[in-house]
């Protein structure tokens, strides 16, 4: 089926969706006709609806009774938002993750160990789903400290490992500290991540390849809202592929609201196309994102760069997160890292503390790092050390950047 006709399927399905039925039209020419006259879904408005309809909010396209699974997000300022699927539209969430697992290399034959607390996250579970579905041997680590996941991993001969970036970092750390005869019995080869930016980051991709020797690192990004959305391909390893048989993407200019030229940055718009048990149409993810075509696919390049809203601008310098962490992946010895963002006569100043692994030289350690600041963005970013084990561990998405 093509887009189009895809659209106009999940616009005549949608009429019986007490959310978007009013807001919709009933049909469309192309797609320039899609643009103009649907209007874009915020994360704002979900918070309201299910403020207004709880516990679930009206974007249910069928009966409650013919939904059989539920998760929820992990943070709105209003509290964490559910999400319920039918059979069928979870099983088109696992279609994603098929190719998450096909374009990373794993083959069903390779066991995966999935080394997270699941708890009502989706995308642990797709994960897990579609896993078991696709005929993996597949080992939950929730509940688990880090040194008995590893002693799982190595017990059973694990192939492939799930996590965030962050504490794929932090097993690895762990790993370092156990006896040899435990770290030769690991035989993890490939590190999917996602969650945060850091499997897209060169230097973040090194650090965990390094600290898990024969492993490859291989990124995707997905949200609980509309599910797995990217996976990550052999010769574009710091850039993620939109599965379009799945989504219509767009990526807009926040201000103008209008598509970016290719090789632009924008905001990445994601209508679901087989999700339409709980659909979104033209969300605004919120997601910074350079467009890039690649032999007609769409592309992400550099993966997700950060949020829309994220960016700090310093002395009229813009930065973002992932930019800052580009730089400390860089450095070996730094083990843990923290950006404190301050105001000071309506100025916003940056702080980056560090943690030294031990026995680093910790002052020329910072040294150094001040100099390559000063090199990517003109500006004097000062470097504080921290103490060894002062700054926190995650298991699930890193705070890595504070504002007070």
């Amino acid at each position: 089926m093509e887009l189009l006709e895809k659209l106009q399927f999940l616009l005549n399905e949608l009429s019986s969706n007490p959310f978007y039925r009013d807001r919709l039209p009933r049909s469309i020419e192309d797609l320039e006709d899609f643009r103009q006259k649907v209007g874009f879904t915020t994360k704002n408005e979900i918070v309201q609806d299910c403020r207004d309809h709880p516990p679930f909010g009206s974007n249910l396209t069928y009966p409650l009774g013919q939904y059989t699974r539920f998760c929820q997000s992990s943070g709105t300022t209003a509290g964490p938002l559910p999400s319920l699927d039918t059979p069928e539209s979870w099983g088109s969430l696992l279609d994603v993750w098929d190719q998450v697992y096909e374009h990373s290399g794993v083959t069903t034959d390779q066991s995966i160990f999935f080394a997270f607390s699941f708890g009502p996250f989706l995308g642990f579970w797709t994960a897990f789903d579609a896993a078991t579905r696709r005929g993996n041997l597949s080992i939950p680590g929730g509940g688990l400290s880090s040194e008995a996941r590893i002693q799982t991993m190595a017990r059973y001969g694990a192939d492939v490992l799930c996590c965030t970036p962050t504490y794929a970092i932090r097993l690895g750390e762990v790993l370092s500290e156990q006896p040899r005869e435990l770290r030769d019995a690991i035989r993890i080869r490939r590190i999917l991540v996602a969650g945060e930016p850091g499997g897209s980051i060169p230097a973040t991709r090194a650090k965990i390849e390094k600290l898990w020797p024969g492993a490859k690192v291989w990124d995707h990004h997905g949200m609980t809202e509309v599910g797995p959305v990217s996976y990550q391909v052999a010769g574009a390893m710091e850039s993620l592929m939109v599965h379009e048989d799945a989504f219509f993407a767009e990526v807009i200019d926040p201000e103008t609201q209008r598509e970016v030229e290719d090789g632009q940055q924008g905001e990445l718009i994601l209508t679901t196309l087989n999700r339409i048990a709980k659909p979104l149409v033209r969300y605004r993810t919120g997601d910074l994102v350079c467009k890039r075509r690649i032999n007609g696919q769409l592309c992400l390049e550099g993966g997700i760069l950060g949020r829309v809203d994220d960016m700090t601008i310093v002395r009229g310098v813009n930065i973002y997160p992932s930019a800052i962490e580009r730089i400390v992946r860089q450095f070996d010895d730094a083990v843990e890292f923290q950006v404190i963002e301050t105001v000071r006569d309506s100025m916003a100043e940056l702080l980056l503390v560090i943690e030294p692994a031990p026995g680093a030289d910790g002052p020329v350690l910072a040294e150094k790092m001040a100099g390559e600041l000063n090199t990517a963005f003109s500006l004097r970013i000062p470097v504080k050390l921290a103490k060894e084990g002062e700054l926190p561990r995650h298991e699930f998405k890193s705070n890595r950047w504070i504002r007070s």
